[in-house]
């Protein structure tokens, strides 16, 4: 077996008056993401990271930010695509590895159900996804509670 890696990244502003998506779950909080589609950073960077690790360039390529086809789109229906895409190539996932930066909410709760939100999407063990919250100590956006960012790291093989 040959495997792969790859590395995403996403971020988005927060605001009053938005939904909270992350991981495909709305997370209750005065203050949502800002964005194209449902702004789910975590999903956004788990694509990016399939994509990359599969050389098929990242999400903003497949799924345009200018495009009326993807405005308010739920980010668990972009993720099925990018799963369709890299499987296309023959690969499978052999794990995921991902951070959420926000300083609130603290996640800790939701993160069992965001594990097995995505587990389900994606066809593989919640024992194969790995997601981990911090904040950033006050510092920067996050920390200032004026955005939110994900990083994710995938392991692909065929």
């Amino acid at each position: 077996m040959s495997f792969r890696i790859g590395q995403g990244y996403d971020v988005h502003s927060l605001d009053k008056g938005y939904e909270l998506w992350l991981g495909g779950i709305m997370i209750p909080h005065y203050k949502g993401a800002i964005g194209h589609s449902d702004a789910d950073v975590l999903i956004h960077a788990i694509c990016d990271a399939l994509l990359g690790a599969a050389n098929l360039r990242d999400i903003g390529y497949h799924f345009p930010d200018k495009s009326p086809e993807f405005k308010n789109i739920d980010s668990k229906i972009l993720l099925k695509r990018v799963i369709e895409l890299i499987s296309n190539k023959n690969y499978k996932i052999i794990n995921i590895d991902s951070t959420i930066c926000l300083e609130k909410p603290k996640l800790s709760q939701y993160i069992p159900l965001i594990k097995k939100t995505l587990a389900e999407v994606i066809s593989i063990p919640e024992d194969s996804i790995s997601i981990k919250a911090t904040t950033t100590e006050k510092l920067g956006f996050v920390g200032k509670e004026k955005g939110i960012s994900a990083y994710a790291i995938a392991l692909i093989g065929k």
